[in-house]
């Protein structure tokens, strides 16, 4: 066992495992900015008392962030929980010197035991979607629901007959297919609640590594749910230009059909900003300078954030890489086609901009360059 910090926790590891869904229970650094996004934004809404659940605590080291990170009046009561691995988090929180409810339940039916919570986090290996109808109903009004999704492959079109079983939705590989991936999660969430009077409003999503992962405000409304249900389109694509369209139902001959999915904004700017300020205001967890790593997450941070907040608020990307290929031409250079464009570049691919221009208009523009 070793020892490893990661932002104001504290937690005792095993030895170089292999990540895998086999393990009773890990620790993967690569979804270190998963929680360090999830500080920032619970610290940035308005939303204090919280009851809050973590129903697949694993190490436990996001639900001890939370109690030591987030501030003051924000907590209510913390409850973990883990089917496999609630004595090794026990043990990290006595490391830590931090208390919580704990439990050692299948989640679903940790979930349906309770009385519901303000913030609920869905971060399984793999799908969230067997935790989706139990997380929904116990969330509250005006709660906060955050999800991760691991099964990219499914959602970005690898294995599409797997995501129209899952996800009631089409995939498509393609330079959008992240965001896809988003809006057609976004979506099934969206139904769920529905049913239950439950408008599910994404306020902060993204695609990032291996996952995606959104964030949603809970209103009890019918009158909103209608709305949003409404906001439920597919998105045409064509292969050969590279076009893409959102239509109601009405498909073309040689264009893929992707969804259907929630066409609505995927993020609230105000609240982004939020949190690129709070982000600046980061403590400094007791060091005594703040060494280079930390300001090298800070400044991660800062930039991936800036990014989500620029982006069109738009369905959709084109590649560039892709369209140069399909013209023949050499990949041009980025500034000038974002300007001549009025594009922006996405957080999910490096080499892709989003503009309310048509995919002929920017064919244009790449050839005279």
């Amino acid at each position: 066992m070793k020892k490893i910090q990661e932002g104001q926790a504290i937690i005792e590891i095993d030895e170089n495992p292999k990540v895998s869904k086999k393990l009773e229970v890990f620790y993967n650094p690569v979804m270190k900015m998963n929680r360090d996004l999830t500080v920032l934004l619970l610290n940035s809404v308005p939303n204090t008392k919280m009851q809050m659940a973590d129903i697949m605590a694993g190490t436990g080291v996001r639900s001890m962030r939370l109690i030591k990170e987030l501030k003051k009046g924000k907590i209510k009561k913390i409850f973990v929980n883990d089917i496999n691995s609630i004595e090794k988090i026990k043990k990290n929180f006595k490391l830590n010197k931090v208390k919580a409810n704990f439990s050692s339940e299948d989640a679903n039916l940790f979930l349906l035991k309770s009385n519901g919570f303000d913030y609920i986090d869905v971060d399984p290996f793999g799908t969230p979607n067997d935790f989706l109808d139990s997380s929904i109903k116990r969330i509250s009004r005006n709660g906060i629901l955050g999800v991760t999704a691991t099964d990219t492959s499914v959602l970005c079109g690898t294995y599409p007959t797997v995501c129209k079983r899952i996800y009631w939705a089409n995939s498509f590989r393609n330079g959008f297919m992240h965001e896809s991936s988003l809006r057609i999660l976004a979506r099934k969430v969206q139904l769920i609640g529905a049913q239950f009077e439950k408008a599910m409003i994404p306020i902060f999503s993204y695609a990032k590594e291996h996952y995606v992962r959104l964030f949603f405000k809970c209103i009890k409304s019918k009158t909103l749910c209608e709305e949003i249900i409404k906001q439920h389109k597919y998105v045409l694509f064509n292969p050969k230009t590279l076009a893409y369209e959102v239509s109601n139902n009405n498909f073309k001959d040689n264009w893929i059909a992707i969804g259907p999915m929630y066409i609505g904004s995927l993020n609230d700017k105000n609240l982004i900003n939020k949190m690129i300020e709070s982000n600046k205001d980061k403590p400094n967890f007791g060091e005594a300078k703040m060494g280079a790593s930390r300001k090298s997450e800070i400044a991660e941070a800062d930039k991936f954030l800036k990014l989500i907040y620029n982006e069109l608020d738009i369905v959709g990307s084109y590649d560039l890489h892709d369209l140069s290929k399909k013209l023949g031409v050499p990949v041009p250079s980025f500034e000038p086609i974002i300007n001549k464009a009025k594009a922006t570049r996405v957080h999910y691919n490096h080499n892709a901009i989003k503009t309310k221009m048509s995919v002929e208009e920017l064919r244009k523009i790449i050839l005279s360059k």
